[in-house]
């Protein structure tokens, strides 16, 4: 994110034992007697040969047999992205793996902060547009400073007058703002700070216990509309370095990203993937009908490229939740959550057109489309969240929220709720507020094991998803022939491996008189609040081309004991709610640890195109407003919820009819 608003400018070997591998000496024979005399092994038998059962298993799973995911963000912004280094961030990459790991850190602000938790895995996503500039001016980089622009930006910083601090961001953004860049001839100093990056992560990088991904950001914002991709590489440090990142400079356009990443593959043998964020804040761009330099129709090269480069979409983060919208998903009674919705970082308000172009649901359903019309699909994505902070600090808890960028760390100033962050040149209509921020999201990501190998390949085939902050716990499958006795089988995971697929999976077309079934677990985070309900969500394009969608609730609390039943409009009563708004606390009273279901779809039509992905909820929760009202003693904002039911989105599956 590149933060425009000048008044927030606050801050001027594993050992290896090895057996003999001398023949060893011949031992006599043991005196043995009647009972103690043991039978030759000889031959095995055959139930001996079959006695482990997971010899040829085809999906190998992790150590733990598959039963947990693995929790992380791949999306942090540290001092080295300027529009965090300029802004009061003062915390690098060791900073931020430190406290992804779990460490105690001071923040820019002088706050002590640690997760409850520590995370599984970071991606440090810095913004590759001048890389380690705030850095460079606080240390008085010399390569900075054989730049005359690189000198003259230095001495209004360090100057110490803030007047003369803003004045220097102002001209670094009109720059950015121009796609020329001010520093293109210091190439020694963007490979400094680029193998800075790399360094840091292969230092923090443990694999089996966390796992520090090398990236950076791609800041495409054309007219002000976010475009922006967070670019995750496979690969350690000796094959990252053989690359400069490509940043908005080189180009604003997504294939040309796509380009520079198979030119990557193609120099190095290593491999990379983009992952597009913050679609609600471009105007209809993110998931548009065309192109966006050519503005020609999409093709099924395009789609294959763009598949190919891009597996997932983050969801949910702090710039808004951009699951679905009420406009489009009128009869979804839980749509209408943490939406930004209104413009992007530009003047322009959007319009009704523009908005059919962002949600993922919606673009999920238009793939669909597209692939009947193409024989590809441009929009086939695995859904994950990650919170694009701007502090070094990773925090999606609702009472551990360090806020968006530095300025707007906790505290009882007016600034935490009243910052405009989006939408500032434009009309009212246009603006998001700070108070609006989400504690949002993590990337849950089931994997073998904790390692840059295993998580990166799990996340290209999308066996993924997203949650708005809380660790839930959510796995599914499909196939056509589970039953309800699957979903609580011991071997859950192997028998849907075995049966079905996993999210992110395609299952082809349907045996003649069945339909799919899904086999979903859901369990609470251990640190929060109970499940409401389990959902699934059905999008459909029918024979005429048109797409459709369907919520089901297929599990929910109350529902073994009969206590909570349908209404006769078929909607689910509300789970009630616990939450003291006054005293921002809530109990577990309501709501229940775990939820499972096996549903068959009662409206399959196998010469349908369908994806389904499922939804939980958890039970409502105080938001961090309420939070900050009760530990700061300030008005609490009543323009936004006081309460907020966290939730989790999986990677669909999708269904591809047969041959006509």
């Amino acid at each position: 994110m590149l933060y425009p608003n000048r008044h927030l400018l606050c801050m001027g070997c594993a050992v290896i034992a090895l057996a003999s591998c001398s023949k060893p000496s011949p031992q006599p024979a043991a005196e043995t007697s009647g009972a103690e005399t043991a039978t030759p092994p000889g031959k095995p038998t055959a139930a001996q040969l079959a006695y482990s059962p997971y010899v040829n298993d085809a999906q190998p799973l992790s150590a733990d047999d598959g039963s947990r995911p693995y929790f992380g963000d791949t999306h942090l912004h540290t001092s080295y992205s300027t529009d965090a280094g300029m802004i009061g961030n003062t915390l690098g990459p060791d900073d931020a793996y430190r406290f992804a790991r779990g460490e105690a850190v001071t923040s820019s602000t002088g706050l002590p902060a640690r997760l409850q938790r520590p995370l599984d895995f970071l991606v440090v996503s810095d913004h590759s547009e001048n890389l380690g500039l705030a850095p460079g001016i606080a240390e008085g980089n010399q390569a900075l400073l054989k730049s005359p622009w690189g000198k003259q930006v230095y001495d209004l910083v360090r100057s110490g007058d803030q007047a003369k601090g803003i004045e220097a961001y102002d001209m670094w953004m009109v720059g950015m703002r121009a796609g020329k860049d001010p520093l293109a001839e210091q190439t020694a100093l963007k490979a400094e700070m680029w193998k800075r990056m790399t360094t840091a992560a292969e230092k923090y990088n443990q694999p089996g216990k966390f796992t520090a991904f090398i990236g950076f950001e791609w800041t495409s914002q054309p007219g002000g509309a976010n475009l922006h991709r967070n670019i995750v590489f496979r690969d350690g440090k000796s094959f990252a370095d053989q690359v400069i990142p490509i940043s908005t400079y080189d180009s604003s356009d997504p294939e040309k990203l796509w380009e520079w990443m198979a030119a990557y593959e193609k120099k190095t043998g290593g491999r990379m993937l983009a992952i597009p964020h913050g679609g609600n804040l471009s105007n209809g761009l993110m998931f548009d009908d065309v192109t966006l330099t050519t503005r020609q129709p999409l093709t099924k090269a395009y789609a294959i490229s763009r598949m190919k480069y891009e597996p997932l979409y983050e969801v949910t983060q702090m710039k808004g939740d951009a699951e679905t919208d009420p406009a489009l998903s009128p009869n979804d009674e839980f749509a209408n959550f943490e939406r930004w919705n209104r413009g992007s970082f530009g003047a322009e308000v959007k319009t009704a057109a523009q908005l059919a172009k962002e949600p993922a649901r919606e673009a999920l359903k238009r793939g669909m489309q597209y692939e009947a019309k193409l024989g590809a699909n441009p929009f086939k994505f695995g859904m994950i969240g990650s919170t694009d902070a701007h502090t070094s600090l990773s925090t999606t808890q609702e009472d551990n929220f360090f806020g968006k960028v530095v300025p707007l760390e906790p505290s009882a100033a007016p600034i935490r709720f009243d910052e405009i962050v989006s939408g500032r040149p434009g009309p009212e209509a246009a603006r998001h507020y700070a108070r609006e921020t989400s504690a949002s999201g993590i990337a849950a990501v089931w994997a073998k094991s904790n390692t840059r190998e295993a998580l990166w390949d799990a996340m290209a085939r999308k066996e993924v998803y997203a949650t708005t902050g809380t660790r839930l716990r959510v796995r599914t499958f499909a196939g056509y022939d589970f039953t309800a006795a699957d979903v609580t089988r011991a071997d859950f995971a192997r028998h849907g491996y075995a049966h079905g697929v996993p999210m992110g999976g395609d299952l082809k077309a349907a045996p003649n008189g069945k339909a799919p079934v899904l086999l979903v677990q859901a369990l609470k985070d251990p640190d929060a609040a109970n499940l409401d309900r389990v959902q699934i969500i059905k999008g459909w394009v029918d024979s005429a081309g048109k797409s459709h969608e369907q919520v089901y609730d297929v599990a929910w609390s109350g529902q073994r004991d009969g206590s909570r039943k349908p209404g006769s409009n078929g909607k689910l009563p509300a789970v009630g709610n616990t939450v003291n708004i006054d005293a921002a606390t809530y109990t577990n009273t309501i709501g229940t640890p775990m939820l499972s279901a096996a549903w068959r779809d009662p409206a399959f039509d196998p010469k349908q195109r369908a994806f389904y992905y499922v939804r939980v909820l958890e039970i409502p929760t105080p938001r961090w407003t309420t939070f900050d009202a009760k530990k700061f003693g300030v008005k609490r904002p009543t323009d936004v919820p006081a309460t907020i039911q966290e939730r989790a989105y999986t990677t669909p599956i999708w269904y591809t009819p047969g041959p006509a």
